[in-house]
């Protein structure tokens, strides 16, 4: 059975030199901090799919950004909640920061729910989706104020499923088709 892929895109591999009596050791060897051991922070962030009719369809705008081994990778765009916001604030905001466009939170699309370790910590972090009706703007990533977002563009939302990097986004893309095969008007 294959490991499975985490979010960012890498499968997790164990270090044989770093293991030390069935557990694995930091870089420090025994005696140092664990992954076990590290503190957990709980972090929440909103993104999602902001949808504009089209001729051919509903289109949806996405990011390109590269993931930790370098790699150019297309997603949602979502950020960390600033403040009192809401999810569904932060997610207006985010869509509008790292893609140009504005719009409108129509509907909840659904939650997806991770951990990952970083050097110093475990995050635990949940990321709230939304569909939006684009109310405006012009696609372009140049507003993205972490500069995480390479590019910015336009795509047909039934390709969603097929050219997002990650499943979890991919069944949010599937759930956002299924929701406007139902109710189109939501992002006319």
């Amino acid at each position: 059975m294959p490991v499975p892929v985490p979010p960012g895109g890498h499968p997790l591999r164990v270090d044989p030199a770093r293991v030390h009596g069935g557990a694995v050791a930091s870089a420090g060897g025994p005696g140092h901090a664990t992954t076990a051991h590290l503190p957990v922070v709980d972090e929440t962030s909103a993104g999602g799919l902001v949808v504009q009719p089209h001729r051919t369809g509903p289109q949806a705008a996405v990011i390109l950004r590269r993931n930790r081994a370098g790699r150019l990778e297309m997603c949602l765009p979502k950020g960390h909640l600033e403040g009192r916001e809401t999810p569904e604030e932060a997610a207006v905001r985010e869509i509008r920061e790292e893609t140009g466009i504005s719009g409108t939170v129509r509907s909840a699309l659904g939650v997806i729910d991770y951990w990952f370790s970083g050097e110093d910590r475990r995050v635990h972090k949940v990321v709230h989706h939304f569909l939006l009706r684009a109310d405006g703007g012009v696609i372009t990533a140049a507003g993205d104020p972490d500069g995480e977002a390479e590019d910015a563009r336009w795509v047909p939302l039934a390709e969603l499923t097929q050219r997002l990097a990650y499943p979890n986004e991919q069944r949010l893309a599937g759930a956002a088709l299924q929701v406007l095969v139902r109710t189109p008007d939501l992002v006319e």
